[in-house]
C-alpha cells in the first residue's frame, strides 16, 4: 500500500507578510507546516500573522524591517538561519505605491517607491544569495505583476520599480544559468488582487483608489506563490486571464494598448466616492503598526478566488502535450481518409 508522504518543513521568509498577498502566503506556507519568518514594517500585523501561524502549527519569528535598508535585510536572514537554520525559500512581496499623475509626485516619492518596490527586492535577494550560492541550494520567488510588462497611468512609480525588477531578475536568472548554480529564482505575474493596499495607498487622485477589474482574492496568488516555491524551474507563471491577456495584448499591439489606457486608465483606477482626506497612508510609515488589516481587501463581492489560467500555465507542458497528441489524431485520421474523391 502506497502511503503520501508531507514533504519536509522548510525555513521560507515572506517580506510584507503582515497583509494583502504576503499575509495570504503567510497562511499558504504555515499549512504546509513550513518555518517561517516574517518581515515588514507593521507590528500589529506581523504579529497577527505569526499568531495564525502559530494556530495552523507552523513555528513563526516575527522580524520588523524596512526591505530599502540593505542592512536590515541581511539581519533578517541572519536572524532566520540563527532561530531556523538555513534558509530554503525567501518570497519578495513588500511594496509601496502612489496614485497620481507622474507631475504631481515628488522626486521623495518617486524615490521612497522605487527603493521599497525595486530594491527592496534587491536587497532581499541579496541577502538570501549570500547563503544560498555557498550552499548551491535555494529558491527566491519575485511577487511580480502584469505590470511589469505594460505600465500604466496614474502609477507610473510602480511601474517603472516593476519593469526595472523584471529586468533585473531576468538577468539575475541567466547569471544563475550560466554558472548551473543549484539556486532556483523565478517569478510570479499578479493581475489586480483584492488587498487593503487600496485604503492606505498615497492617493492624489479626486476618487477613491481602487484596483482594475476583474479583481482576484489574495489567496488565489499565494497558492501561486506557493507552488512556484515548489517548483521554480519556470522562469514565471501568470496569475489570472486579465494577466495573460493584458501581456499579450501588449506585445501584439503596445501602441494600442497606450491609447486604450489613455481613455480608461484613470477612471478604471478610482471610484466615484471621494478620496477620504484623513487616510492612514503608508508610503513613509506603516498603516498597520497598531491595527491588523488583513489579507483581503474591500473588494469580496467582485473577486474571483479560482481562476483556470493559473492552472493552464502551472501545466503548459500537459496542455502542449495534449494540443500535440490532438494534433497527432486529426492528421492521422485525415491519412487514414485519404484524399476525397471527386465524383464524376
Amino acid at each position: 500500500m502506497r502511503t503520501h508522504r508531507h514533504p519536509p518543513p522548510r525555513t521560507v521568509v515572506v517580506t510584507g507578510a503582515g497583509a494583502g498577498v504576503g499575509r495570504a502566503c503567510v497562511r499558504e506556507f504555515a499549512a504546509r507546516g513550513d518555518r517561517l519568518v516574517l518581515t515588514g514594517r507593521g507590528r500589529a500585523g506581523l504579529h497577527a500573522a505569526a499568531a495564525e501561524a502559530g494556530s495552523a502549527g507552523a513555528p513563526a519569528l516575527v522580524v520588523p524591517a524596512d526591505v530599502a535598508d540593505p542592512e536590515a535585510c541581511e539581519g533578517v536572514a541572519a536572524r532566520a538561519e540563527e532561530e531556523f537554520g538555513p534558509i530554503d525559500v525567501w518570497v519578495n512581496d513588500a511594496f509601496a505605491g502612489v496614485f497620481a499623475p507622474f507631475a504631481d509626485i515628488t522626486a521623495a516619492e518617486f524615490r521612497r517607491v522605487t527603493e521599497v518596490t525595486y530594491l527592496g527586492y534587491v536587497n532581499g535577494t541579496r541577502a538570501a544569495l549570500h547563503r544560498m550560492l555557498p550552499r548551491d541550494r535555494g529558491t527566491v520567488v519575485q511577487v511580480g505583476s502584469a505590470i511589469a510588462y505594460r505600465g500604466i497611468p496614474m502609477q507610473s512609480a510602480y511601474s517603472g520599480a516593476k519593469h526595472a525588477l523584471q529586468g533585473w531578475h531576468e538577468a539575475l536568472r541567466c547569471e544563475l544559468l550560466a554558472a548551473r548554480s543549484g539556486v532556483r529564482i523565478t517569478m510570479v505575474q499578479l493581475p489586480a488582487v483584492n488587498t487593503p493596499q487600496f485604503d492606505w495607498v498615497l492617493n492624489r487622485l479626486p476618487g477613491r483608489a481602487r484596483p482594475v477589474a476583474p479583481v482576484y482574492q489574495p489567496e488565489l496568488a499565494a497558492r501561486a506563490v506557493r507552488y512556484a516555491a515548489d517548483h521554480p524551474g519556470r522562469r514565471e507563471y501568470w496569475v489570472g486571464a486579465s494577466t495573460a491577456a493584458t501581456l499579450l495584448a501588449n506585445a501584439v499591439a503596445p501602441g494600442l494598448f497606450d491609447r486604450y489606457l489613455a481613455r480608461t486608465g484613470r477612471s478604471a483606477q478610482q471610484e466615484d466616492r471621494p478620496q477620504p482626506a484623513d487616510g492612514p497612508g503608508n508610503l513613509w510609515e506603516p498603516a498597520d503598526d497598531v491595527l491588523d488589516h488583513g489579507a483581503r481587501g474591500r473588494f469580496d463581492d467582485e473577486a474571483h478566488g479560482r481562476s483556470p489560467q493559473l492552472w493552464a500555465s502551472q501545466h503548459h507542458g500537459l496542455l502542449a502535450a495534449a494540443s500535440s497528441g490532438l494534433l497527432g489524431a486529426a492528421a492521422g485520421a485525415a491519412v487514414v481518409r485519404g484524399p476525397r474523391r471527386s465524383r464524376p
